[in-house]
């Protein structure tokens, strides 16, 4: 419960931050299943700024609907930099958006190895905007070991998530 007032909390503020600058978000989520797309359009007023959401459960998903080649995909892993990078700028591409939150994890309770554990979950944020009639692009990504069970795993994705782009974006302009 506590969980779902922060991210009630973050998704308001990130909407007002997003407001402010004109800016307008997307996602592209895997292991959260379109969790983060439905908190922030839990949001009064979000389709000011969220226009849609890409739910890429699967690698053929991820490359269809977000043109990610599937050899990086197959390279690296679902789960790794790499993709979740490529899903976040692709993703920001495709809705033509200047925020994009891409998430993709082993939430369990399976799906886990010696070296992605359950809980392993990468987030990416890719920002892009215009300054000065200049294109400025940042791209932030970290990987998390969270614990507990699936939901808990999911929860505490969605919120850091949203904590961190509401972060980044109090940081530009």
């Amino acid at each position: 419960m506590v969980y779902l007032r922060e991210i009630e909390t973050l998704s308001q503020q990130l909407g007002e931050a997003l407001i402010k600058r004109n800016w307008t978000i997307t996602t592209a989520e895997s292991c959260t299943g379109g969790g983060i797309s439905a908190a922030i359009t839990e949001t009064a007023g979000s389709s000011a700024y969220f226009e849609r959401a890409f739910v890429t459960y699967s690698n053929q998903a991820k490359a269809e609907m977000l043109a990610i080649p599937i050899t990086l995909i197959n390279n690296n892993g679902a789960v790794s930099q790499q993709t979740v990078e490529a899903m976040a700028k692709g993703a920001a591409l495709k809705a033509n958006a200047n925020l994009a939150i891409a998430v993709s994890g082993i939430a369990g309770p399976g799906g886990g190895s010696d070296a992605k554990p359950v809980g392993t979950v990468w987030v990416s944020i890719f920002i892009q905007y215009v300054l000065d009639e200049k294109t400025t692009t940042q791209l932030f990504s970290h990987c998390f070991l969270f614990s507990g069970n699936r939901h808990s795993i999911q929860q505490q994705t969605i919120k850091y998530s949203l904590n961190k782009a509401l972060e980044l974006t109090n940081k530009i302009i």
